[in-house]
């Protein structure tokens, strides 16, 4: 099957930049929350450092740079341009691998893993080919004009994709919406994904668990339930109300900079703060691609085609899945096992959070090795 990808450079027009630096002078924040901590959402003291920075110091341009050091392409698949980035590695015996992103997070999560998994320098290490591509509704892709793409029709065009590249095996990773993706083309299963991998597998707890959950259920079932009392607030509004959400993060940068990073402090491993594991250059990049093509209602709108089916079908071909300890879900292997059929790795780590090759590349890297490495296509 052809899908024509056409070849895509990230350029953005200076117009748009300069049109982000007078709205972010006219910002009108908020008074200060009445709490000393994050309870009430970003505080208003990391606000003003963010948005000083982001007027005097930050540079879009050293982003784009980064961004087109690598092939980017687009190619229309059920009427709707997907953007994507297609790594190929210089080994003979790569495999071809794709890899999705979640929200609020973008293809920037993966920049620095890339050199590592196709290019390891090291011949014993696996290699692979990689193809990068950003949610419908997200980053440079098409925004959808229709309703009706759910999880599972972006698992069936990320199946075209991969065919229509000439891979007609292939291993699939992915977390957050990308783990939702990577797990509905398991449980598709149309024959050409050999194997996947998640850094955030989701199941229903089963009754036993429920019952006599071990220590580490318990955990998870507490960190479950701090999610849905305190946190779960941005996907009740996403599912439900996405156009009216856009209105106001489309208009507003800073809007948009405290809807994301705040979710970046609540589920990273980063005692504390979000600078303590990524770089604030490396936050802003990934607010800006959806400030600069305006996603923000398109991006939430997943959460509207997607939290009303609720599939959670049961994914036979062999899966590798890594539990990071401040993962939102974070089943245990029995729990899993409802699911997930044919559990080949599983490896619960001591370090990292939701954005774990954003956040943890080392560690993320070597679970993608350990996963595939000696699994055949």
């Amino acid at each position: 099957m052809s899908i024509n990808p056409q070849p895509f450079t990230v350029s953005i027009a200076q117009s748009a930049l300069d049109d982000l630096q007078t709205r972010l002078a006219l910002t009108r924040l908020p008074e200060k929350e009445t709490v000393d901590d994050w309870d009430q959402g970003l505080p208003l003291s990391y606000a003003k450092e963010l948005l000083e920075y982001w007027r005097n110091n930050y540079d879009w341009r050293r982003c784009e740079a980064e961004l087109n050091r690598w092939p980017h392409f687009k190619a229309e698949i059920e009427g709707l341009d997907i953007h994507f980035m297609h790594i190929k590695s210089s080994r003979a015996d790569a495999r071809p691998m794709i890899m999705t992103h979640g929200w609020p997070g973008s293809v920037l999560e993966f920049v620095n893993v890339i050199t590592a998994l196709t290019e390891p320098g090291d011949s014993s290490q696996p290699a692979f080919h990689l193809v990068l591509p950003s949610l419908p509704g997200y980053g440079f892709s098409g925004k959808p004009a229709q309703a009706g793409w759910s999880v599972e029709k972006i698992a069936e065009a990320w199946d075209v994709l991969m065919r229509g590249l000439g891979y007609d095996r292939y291993f699939a990773q992915g977390g957050d919406w990308g783990a939702m993706v990577t797990s509905a083309i398991g449980a598709q299963n149309k024959g050409a994904c050999a194997a996947i991998h998640v850094n955030m597998a989701v199941a229903a707890p089963p009754p036993e668990v429920m019952a006599e959950p071990t220590p580490f259920e318990a955990q998870s079932l507490m960190r479950a339930g701090w999610y849905q009392e305190k946190d779960s607030g941005y996907s009740k509004i996403q599912s439900t109300r996405p156009q009216t959400l856009g209105y106001a993060l489309t208009d507003s940068p800073v809007g948009q900079m405290c809807w994301i990073i705040e979710k970046f402090h609540g589920w990273s491993d980063c005692d504390g703060h979000p600078e303590n594991v990524f770089s604030r250059d490396h936050l802003l990049d990934n607010v800006m691609l959806y400030w600069l093509n305006a996603t923000a209602a398109s991006s939430a709108r997943l959460y509207w085609h997607s939290f009303a089916a609720g599939n959670l079908a049961e994914v036979p071909v062999p899966t590798g899945i890594s539990a990071f300890p401040k993962e939102l879900f974070r089943p245990s292997r029995r729990w899993a096992e409802t699911r997930y059929k044919n559990i080949v790795y599983w490896n619960e780590l001591e370090k990292g959070g939701h954005f774990a090759a954003m956040e943890r590349p080392e560690i993320f890297i070597a679970e993608v090795r350990n996963c595939f490495g000696n699994l055949s296509l």
